[in-house]
């Protein structure tokens, strides 16, 4: 690689660290008060009355869906809301006529998503330590699986900064498709208990597979087969970053 290609791949990536940790009251702050809530209601209050989940009591069994969902949110939106402030500011213009190939632009973005989602994720697990004692079993299963999530979820969400027209059409994404495939996923219940047509339906949410693939480092249980979620999330990667290549390469949707 260049230098100058890892001059501007640093400045991308240091400008994306830089934006989401001046403003950390607003990105950082407000997904450690919802999952201190979800912690109190669904694993104190609900989970006493539900009882254990593979062995494990419910609290434990939902502390590492709560964490891979933190993670799925903030690498999404980080990406999404700076790619099209961006492309809006008319900013995006800057890079796309410099000599700077499409692939550091698009490192450069999901870099920012990819810190800010493993931190936000370890300021997560520190609270969970607060509520429940973590032990986890494969380390680097839970790495791995953590960091292809931040990816993927990070060119989901610049695909949608691409594809937006305008401040709406970030909000649609997430609240439309996003939120129902992450509470569908099995964060807050393991797919064994539901009827068998709709276990069938719940293997068809990629969520569910990152979710139980984080599950499984944390706990080493799961509901479906692991090498199953990493081939499923390394060929949603593949595809996503190709369409955002092309996209960029072709500044398809960026120029006015």
């Amino acid at each position: 690689m260049k230098k100058s290609y890892l001059i501007a791949l640093k400045s991308i990536l240091c400008k994306e660290v830089m934006r989401f940790t001046r403003i950390w009251g607003q990105t950082l702050v407000p997904p450690i008060i919802t999952m201190i809530l979800y912690f109190i209601i669904f694993g104190n209050l609900i989970g006493s009355k539900i009882g254990n989940i593979h062995g494990f009591s419910y609290m434990e069994f939902i502390i590492p869906g709560m964490i891979m969902m933190s993670v799925i949110t903030n690498a999404y939106s980080n990406v999404a809301s700076s790619f099209f402030s961006a492309k809006f500011q008319k900013n995006i213009e800057e890079l796309l006529i410099a000599p700077v190939p499409a692939y550091i632009i698009i490192f450069g973005y999901i870099g920012g998503g990819i810190i800010r989602a493993i931190f936000v994720g370890s300021l997560v697990t520190t609270v969970s330590l607060c509520f429940f004692a973590i032990h986890i079993q494969k380390y680097i299963i839970t790495i791995i699986i953590l960091i292809l999530t931040s990816i993927l979820f990070s060119l989901a969400g610049l695909l949608n900064g691409i594809f937006a027209k305008n401040f709406d059409d970030i909000s649609i994404i997430p609240t439309f498709i996003l939120t129902p495939l992450t509470y569908l996923g099995g964060v807050f219940y393991s797919l064994n208990l539901l009827p068998v047509f709709w276990q069938k339906i719940s293997q068809l949410n990629p969520v569910v597979y990152m979710v139980n693939g984080f599950r499984y480092g944390f706990l080493g249980i799961t509901d479906v087969s692991i090498f199953l979620s990493f081939s499923i999330m390394i060929f949603i990667i593949f595809v996503l970053y190709i369409i955002a290549w092309y996209c960029i390469k072709i500044s398809w949707n960026l120029k006015n």
